[in-house]
């Protein structure tokens, strides 16, 4: 599955390796509340470091839109990676990226030192891959090697437009992994092969439908989007969630499963409640008795069984988005079914990022899947059976 030359192939000792990691971290206060992005990327930053590499590492956080805000600083990062590698990483902080610290920092470096740069998108640049930017990330290093794939699906200056310039590129494990993953599992599943998709919006999948009714023996819909889906179909939703310019759309989908010969499932009872709020008064209703006045907020019961049954025979099950308002307690059994189905499967689990991976692991269910994949928004291009950029543009082997 991976034609692309990986961090296993580099001769690297000696050598400026500038590393795109995926550093988006959640920060309260500037604490890094979550360090499983961190985590994620010290194999790849060790086995450099090991090889005698001098390692540059950059990434981006939150969105500063183009200008320093010390609020969006990697400070707290390169400290918590001191700490998490033992060795220690030298913060080069220069409001503009590549500046004098960054430089200054560079050629001070010895083989398996580790320099980390400034938010890349300190620079507005960035986001547009501008050349000057990504010149500038470049001049730093003699090799590059992409470990963010979160990021992947953008192509950015320190992902893309930097691979112009430096001659040898590589993906990192992390970037590795997840290709080999996320593309088994959908151009070569062992099967039943089952896809769980949930969420709000249909429309923010409409492409990832359209592609897995190619692929999928058992295509499971739940969350908000399920709603225009059911409505549809001429169901009464009361005030549940509906894109009401989808439901064409989802008539044709439900067509082409039944072409496909591709089981297509749908909630039949649902947890309605009055108000957006956890302590709202709440009941179960069939697919039939929904009323005026009362929302969806998740499955029900015979849905769970439904689902859950669906997934005891599954040999791959790829799910993105949660079945519910996982968020609030009263709502969140639908996902907690769903995640625990997962776990007791005898199958290869793979969880699409995004909602559905912080559901799982809120729920205590992360070391029971297989995979769990770093990237809301890439994976989802991705089950879409679209090209990475991030991923197009480093070196194939």
């Amino acid at each position: 599955m991976l034609n692309k030359v990986s961090v296993d192939d580099l001769e690297v000792k000696g050598k400026k390796v500038l590393v795109r990691c995926d550093f988006n971290v959640p920060l309260k206060e500037g604490v890094i509340t979550d360090l499983n992005r961190l985590t994620a990327a010290l194999p790849t930053i060790k086995k450099l470091v090991g090889d005698g590499a001098k390692v540059i590492l950059c990434s981006h956080l939150g969105k500063p839109k183009g200008e320093p805000k010390p609020e969006l600083s990697l400070a707290p990062v390169a400290a918590k990676l001191s700490e998490l590698l033992g060795q220690e990483v030298v913060f080069a902080a220069d409001p503009e990226v590549v500046g004098e610290n960054a430089r200054k920092a560079v050629e001070a470096m010895k083989d398996g030192d580790v320099v980390l740069l400034e938010n890349t998108r300190y620079r507005a640049e960035e986001t547009k891959n501008g050349e000057t930017f990504s010149k500038d990330l470049a001049s730093l290093a003699e090799v590059f090697v992409n470990d963010a794939f979160g990021t992947a699906h953008r192509a950015h200056c320190s992902n893309v437009g930097v691979t112009e310039h430096i001659k040898t590129s590589a993906v990192g494990y992390l970037v590795q992994k997840e290709i080999e993953f996320l593309g088994n599992a959908v151009n070569n599943p062992v099967r039943p092969f089952v896809a769980i998709l949930g969420g709000a919006k249909v429309s923010d999948k409409i492409n990832v439908i359209n592609n897995l009714l190619d692929k999928v023996d058992t295509l499971i819909i739940g969350g908000g989007m399920a709603y225009t889906f059911l409505k549809a179909q001429g169901m009464e939703i009361g005030n549940s969630l509906l894109e009401a310019d989808k439901m064409d759309y989802s008539l044709e989908m439900v067509k082409k499963a039944e072409a496909k010969g591709v089981k297509l499932l749908l909630p039949v009872d649902h947890l309605v409640g009055k108000e957006f709020k956890n302590d709202t008064e709440f009941k179960t209703v069939l697919d039939t008795e929904m009323e005026e006045g009362w929302q969806g907020f998740d499955i029900g019961p015979k849905t769970r069984e439904l689902f859950t049954e669906a997934i005891k025979d599954a040999k791959t099950v790829v799910w993105n988005g949660p079945m519910g308002v996982f968020e609030f307690e009263n709502f969140a059994g639908g996902t907690i079914a769903v995640a625990k189905a997962l776990a007791e499967a005898d199958a290869t689990t793979i969880i699409g990022g995004g909602d559905s991976a912080a559901a799982v692991n809120i729920l205590g269910f992360g070391d029971k899947m297989t995979h769990i994949s770093t990237g809301g928004g890439a994976s989802l291009e991705f089950l879409e059976g679209k090209e990475l950029p991030g991923v197009a543009a480093v070196n194939d082997k």
